[in-house]
């Protein structure tokens, strides 16, 4: 099984069309979304391209959905910064309720067999939290653990993330 890891989208359909076409020309047969797929400025519409997607996929939950939940739920978005509230706030009124309710039931990790490789946990930041930054929490943690970099090819069964962030944290074991 060939397995594409897909992190921090953010709404940025334009990018995420780029990167399916990778996916397509390289024969995945499996996609993890790891977080992030909003907000930003299509977060519908990514979420839908997702959803048509004709490759098996499976989607966790990042920081920003948590924050876009939040939202919606009404509840006070203290976790986020100040200057970002105001996306966060526009991402979900643009999100219908049954994409809501959907992304809502989204893990926050996920463990997957791959063949040739074992146990893969996928998770946004951390296992415990999306919010925590990894290698600031635990440094030696990637000389403990297979922990890859995002824009590195971690296998001929898993390609290339597509990630915006400095770590995408992915464990195999």
């Amino acid at each position: 099984m060939r397995v594409a890891a897909l992190y921090d989208i953010h709404g940025n359909l334009p990018a995420l069309e780029a990167v399916l076409e990778e996916i397509r020309r390289t024969q995945v047969d499996h996609v993890v979304v790891g977080g992030d797929v909003i907000p930003g400025p299509m977060p519908c519409e990514t979420l839908k391209r997702l959803v048509d997607l004709e490759i098996p996929l499976q989607f966790i939950l990042g920081n920003g959905e948590v924050a876009v939940l939040e939202q919606l739920a009404g509840r006070e978005l203290t976790a986020v910064p100040e200057p970002y509230r105001p996306i966060i706030r526009w991402t979900a009124q643009q999100i219908d309720p049954e994409y809501g309710q959907w992304v809502a039931g989204w893990p926050k990790t996920l463990c997957i067999e791959v063949s040739g490789l074992g146990k893969i946990l996928f998770c946004h930041a951390t296992p415990q939290n999306e919010n925590d930054l990894l290698p600031a929490l635990h440094p030696s943690l990637a000389s403990r653990l297979s922990l890859r970099e995002s824009t590195h090819p971690l296998s001929p069964a898993v390609t290339r993330t597509c990630s915006s962030t400095a770590w995408s944290p992915v464990f195999v074991w």
